[in-house]
């Protein structure tokens, strides 16, 4: 809870992202909070769960923006990775329509082509 008189710190969209990058790249969250000169160690929590779900968009300042933001390119990445697994299970349906369909006419070839079948 906030408390009288104190002050907010507001970061860069830049100090935010390079706090991510050092985070990925191994250092503690007290190291990169000195480094960078960051007061609160939950900031750089909160930071990366957002960054971990939206990427870079969720390290921006939303204040005054629509709420309704899709980031358009995890929304590209999902909707060719559903592309790419209705084209498998097509080709999936297709062999097996295929592997039907033969099988269909080689028992129909088998019963045309057996003497027995012909009645005289």
């Amino acid at each position: 809870m906030a408390k009288k008189g104190r002050k907010f710190v507001s970061y860069s969209f830049d100090t935010k992202k390079k706090a991510i990058e050092m985070r990925l790249q191994g250092m503690t969250k007290q190291k990169v909070a000195e480094v960078l000169g960051i007061e609160d160690l939950g900031r750089l929590k909160v930071w990366m769960s957002r960054y971990k779900k939206m990427g870079e968009f969720g390290l921006m300042d939303h204040r005054g923006r629509r709420r309704e933001y899709v980031d358009e390119d995890r929304y590209v990445r999902r909707l060719e990775m559903e592309n790419a697994v209705l084209k498998k299970w097509l080709a999936i349906t297709k062999a097996e329509v295929y592997q039907r369909s033969i099988g269909s006419s080689k028992s129909l070839d088998n019963v045309i082509a057996s003497p027995s079948s012909v009645k005289k």
